[in-house]
């Protein structure tokens, strides 16, 4: 059940964040053709092999940090739906969930997740607050308190980023030798840096670009 919770997590994350992007098609093509050549990657084990240089995780990395980049530019700020995107990052609260679960078996560290050094869920739980907010206040939310947010929530994205990846089985490891972070090796949870992380740092870039120019 739990790999089923985050291939659903993904899928909502590509779901909503196409919807946001104003229903781009090169969103809708690229993400969902990446997670199915990632899925299949991880699904034969080519990511278990951690010895051999150069770290296979950069046909992960590489890729994404490519992608936030090209779709930060592509996408036009007329076309961005701020009030949607905020629901992309609804998304966290599964993906945290799961990653408890994976630590208690054994299959990421105890620092990955909300019981360690991880406080991504608060992001996921002030977001759909926010969200809620917004659908039955009818009102805006202040212009300086939605970019803090979004800023807020971005620097604890980063963090656990950081932590993911020095806690996984690498050359560059330097966390959590006892047990590392070993899921996202393995399918479907590569899907997490591949497709859910660039979703969501491209949902707060995406709102910090659109502020700005004006306020939504």
């Amino acid at each position: 059940m739990l790999p089923l919770l985050f291939i659903l997590t993904t899928v909502a994350a590509i779901v909503l964040f196409f919807r946001a992007s104003g229903n781009n098609r090169q969103v809708a093509v690229f993400f969902s053709g990446w997670a199915v050549v990632i899925a299949g990657l991880s699904w034969k084990g080519f990511f278990q092999q951690t010895t051999a240089p150069p770290p296979r995780m950069l046909v992960v990395l590489v890729p994404a940090v490519i992608a936030v980049v090209y779709f930060y530019r592509l996408l036009r700020r007329r076309d961005v739906t701020a009030r949607q995107l905020l629901w992309v990052h609804v998304v966290r609260i599964p993906v945290e969930y799961v990653l408890y679960r994976l630590f208690l078996e054994g299959a990421v560290p105890r620092s990955m997740t909300f019981a360690g050094y991880n406080l991504d869920i608060l992001s996921g739980i002030s977001a759909l607050l926010l969200a809620l907010y917004l659908i039955f206040s009818g009102k805006a939310l202040p212009h300086r308190l939605f970019l803090a947010w979004n800023v807020a929530a971005m620097v604890l994205l980063i963090v656990i980023v950081v932590i993911a990846i020095i806690s996984a089985p690498s050359p560059i490891q330097l966390l959590a030798f006892e047990q590392p972070n070993r899921a996202i090796l393995l399918f479907p949870y590569t899907l997490l840096p591949a497709i859910v992380v660039p979703l969501i740092l491209l949902s707060h870039l995406l709102v910090l670009k659109k502020e700005r120019i004006s306020r939504w």
